[in-house]
């Protein structure tokens, strides 16, 4: 076959963005993934070169449409910020996910989750992580080589790519980042902007009574 015909063979390939399977089986599930995907994306907010993203198709393989993943969260360094469809590796500079991240639900299948760890392992991954939220129990695995090994002990690790730490000693897993902040879902992130607003309101009416209390006492409270 010719350079042309295998060009025109590959351009008829089509890579589908969506593999028909729901993005979470359950709240909770739905939850911890757009945590982490919102948490990582906010922590490399100012990285142009880092890419986040949820429930996203990975192809690592040009020409083969059915060899695929889709991690509940995946973040390639190296990487410009913006729409993709799928993550097709060979238009990503051949560059692999380094990071991803699976959250775990009761339908989750021991044969899916072994098929999910040799791809991860096959096609470059980095750095591992599952977490299954009904347990609390965070395994990880790092690159050594050609495999991935695990990480013992997790509890209080810090990801060598991410600079996250993960603490588990509360009986459920807090994400903290490198400043020691752990990752908010959105509804405690509005209540800590509630809060804020709330606390600024107060100090600014209590600067206005101050000011009017030292206009009574005829002093002027302008500089």
């Amino acid at each position: 076959m010719s350079e042309i015909s295998n060009a025109l063979a590959r351009t008829a390939i089509v890579y589908p963005d969506s593999d028909g399977q729901p993005m979470a089986e359950n709240t909770l599930q739905f939850e911890w993934i757009v945590t982490l995907k919102g948490g990582y994306d906010a922590l490399f907010r100012d990285r142009p070169d880092v890419f986040v993203a949820g429930d996203l198709l990975w192809y690592p393989v040009e020409g083969d449409n059915t060899l695929r993943t889709a991690p509940d969260v995946l973040i390639a360094f190296g990487r410009p910020k913006g729409y993709r469809g799928s993550y097709m590796q060979w238009r990503e500079g051949g560059i692999a996910p380094q990071v991803v991240f699976e959250v775990l639900s009761p339908g989750n299948r021991a044969a899916e989750l072994v098929r999910k760890f040799r791809f991860y392992e096959h096609y470059g991954v980095e750095e591992y992580y599952v977490y299954d939220p009904d347990s609390a129990e965070l395994g990880g695995w790092i690159r050594s080589g050609e495999e991935l090994r695990e990480v013992e002990p997790i509890e209080g690790y810090a990801s060598p790519r991410l600079g996250t730490r993960f603490d588990l000693t509360t009986g459920k897993l807090h994400v903290l980042a490198p400043d020691g902040r752990p990752f908010a879902t959105y509804l405690e992130l509005v209540a800590q902007r509630d809060e804020a607003e709330r606390r600024r309101a107060e100090i600014e009416s209590r600067a206005e009574r101050l000011a009017a209390r030292l206009r009574q006492l005829g002093v002027d409270p302008e500089p």
